[in-house]
C-alpha cells in the first residue's frame, strides 16, 4: 500500500489551497504544508491551454525557496479554468469574478489541474481534466454568490463545493475533486508509482 512506501518520506504539500489541504488529509496523507513563497505565474503567450496547469504546478515547484531533502517529496499544483478558447485563473476584483461566472453561465468549460511531483534528483508532472456542465445563472444569482461567498482564491471565480455548485452545476464528467482543485485519485496512484520506480 501505499502509506506503507511513504513511512520514511517527508511529504510536502506546497499550496495555500484550503481545498488542497482537506483532499490531501481525507485521503489519509501524512504531509505538511510549505511556508508561503512568492511565485510569478505566468506562463509563454500561446501555449496550449492543455499544457498551461502542467507548466504552472512545475514552475511553483521550481520557485520553492530551498534544495529538497533526499527524503522529502514536494507536491505542487495549479488549476485552471478553460471556457472556449478563454483561460481563467482567479478573479482581479468582484468585477472580475461577476464577469467570469457570467461567462461560463448556460455553458460547459473545462477544469485542469496541473500537479507535480518532485523530489531531490526526480520530477514528474500530469494533470486532472474535468468538464463541468453550468446551468443559466441569474444576475440576482450570480451577485448572491460572489457577495456572500468566496470566488477570489478560486479558478474561474466559484468553488464547486459551495452554494454556486449545489444550484447551479448541471453535471461533470471527470473528477469532482478535480475540480475542487486537486485530482486525488489520480495523485495517488501517480504518487505509488513515483516512490514504486524508484
Amino acid at each position: 500500500m501505499l502509506f506503507d512506501k511513504l513511512k520514511n518520506r517527508r511529504i510536502i504539500l506546497a499550496s495555500n489551497s484550503p481545498r488542497r489541504r482537506e483532499l490531501m488529509a481525507d485521503a489519509g496523507f501524512d504531509f505538511e504544508v510549505a511556508p508561503k513563497y512568492e511565485v510569478v505565474e505566468c506562463f509563454p503567450s500561446g501555449m496550449s491551454a492543455g499544457k498551461v496547469a502542467t507548466y504552472l504546478s512545475r514552475l511553483k515547484s521550481k520557485s520553492f525557496p530551498r534544495r529538497l531533502e533526499p527524503n522529502e517529496i514536494l507536491i505542487t499544483a495549479d488549476t485552471i479554468v478553460v471556457v472556449g478558447d478563454e483561460i481563467l485563473g482567479k478573479p482581479i476584483d468582484r468585477n472580475d469574478a461577476i464577469r467570469m461566472l457570467t461567462t461560463l453561465s448556460g455553458r460547459s468549460h473545462k477544469v485542469i489541474t496541473g500537479v507535480t511531483i518532485r523530489t531531490d534528483n526526480r520530477i514528474k508532472s500530469f494533470a486532472g481534466h474535468s468538464t463541468v456542465r453550468f446551468n443559466k445563472l441569474s444576475a440576482e444569482e450570480i451577485n448572491y454568490y460572489v457577495n456572500n461567498y468566496s470566488p477570489m482564491d478560486k479558478a474561474g471565480a466559484y468553488g464547486i463545493q459551495e452554494w454556486i455548485g449545489y444550484i447551479g452545476i448541471k453535471g461533470i464528467s471527470g473528477s469532482f475533486y478535480n475540480v475542487m482543485g486537486l485530482p486525488i485519485q489520480q495523485l495517488y496512484c501517480e504518487l505509488d508509482k513515483f516512490v514504486t520506480d524508484v
